[in-house]
């Protein structure tokens, strides 16, 4: 199994997905250990996200929010032996993905994230609005107050607890900067057709012990309803195991990888 771009020779080539209001950017300790252990990384601004220039506001259905993603895995070559890796309410983008390029995907990581079946009905923002109560969010209204909301927020005084309570300082400073409204409306549901084929595909679940976004037990759950072929617990990660243990985080990634016939 190797990373390096020889070629036709198989490329192992993990692609992250990031969850509301992050980027690519989050990914940034992943993909720099994954590179220097000699594999392709890369992540992926979805629209609206990140550093893409799209107004969130603006963005009203998931395939819109989720282009970015169908577009670079559209582009990749076929000896690119895809690890499609998402966070959180990135799990149902990896789905969606998964389904669009079920022959691309070697296999699908749902990190503390909704592992959302084919065949299902998907409402990210629901999964997000059940945490603790609905003011720990901010909203804008792009299209004016009297309107339904377009954008949601985690306010910043509990970002530090939800999201990153047991990553470094330094990380949770830079990310509070960085984060970006989240477009409600593309996140409001979709319907994800049933593939066979996709269900396949290898799937690993990793779950996030200390999380005070996604409730281990609704993770539990999650994969009690459907099955991955691996599971593996992050004992003492928050939501954003990317940054609270990104060097546990990646030696999972390669054991999962190392099943695969690649």
């Amino acid at each position: 199994m190797g990373g390096g771009d020889g070629g036709d020779d198989s490329v192992v080539h993990f692609v992250f997905v990031h969850g509301a209001s992050h980027g690519a950017w989050c990914w940034y300790k992943l993909t720099t250990l994954l590179v220097a252990a000699g594999f392709k990384a890369t992540s992926v601004d979805l629209t609206g996200a990140g550093i893409n220039l799209t107004d969130s506001n603006t963005v009203v259905d998931f395939d819109h929010y989720n282009r970015p993603l169908f577009s670079l895995l559209s582009d990749l070559p076929p000896h690119h032996k895809i690890i499609l890796v998402g966070h959180s309410i990135g799990g149902g983008s990896v789905t969606e993905a998964l389904c669009k390029f079920t022959d691309k995907i070697s296999m699908v990581v749902y990190l503390a994230a909704d592992m959302v079946q084919p065949g299902s009905s998907y409402s990210p923002h629901s999964s997000i609005m059940t945490v603790g109560e609905e003011d720990i969010w901010e909203f804008t209204y792009g299209e004016g107050d009297d309107k339904p909301p377009t954008g949601t927020l985690m306010k910043e005084e509990f970002r530090r607890h939800y999201y990153y309570s047991q990553s470094p300082l330094e990380d949770v400073t830079l990310a509070c900067k960085l984060l970006r409204p989240a477009p409600i409306r593309a996140l409001r549901g979709a319907d994800m057709a049933p593939n066979p084929e996709a269900e396949k595909v290898p799937r690993v679940y990793i779950k996030t012990a200390k999380d005070n976004l996604f409730d281990p037990l609704r993770q539990d759950r999650m994969v009690e309803k459907w099955p991955p072929s691996q599971l593996y617990i992050l004992e003492e990660s928050d939501h954003s195991a990317f940054f609270s243990v990104p060097t546990t985080l990646f030696a999972y990634l390669l054991r999962a990888v190392s099943f695969l016939q690649l």
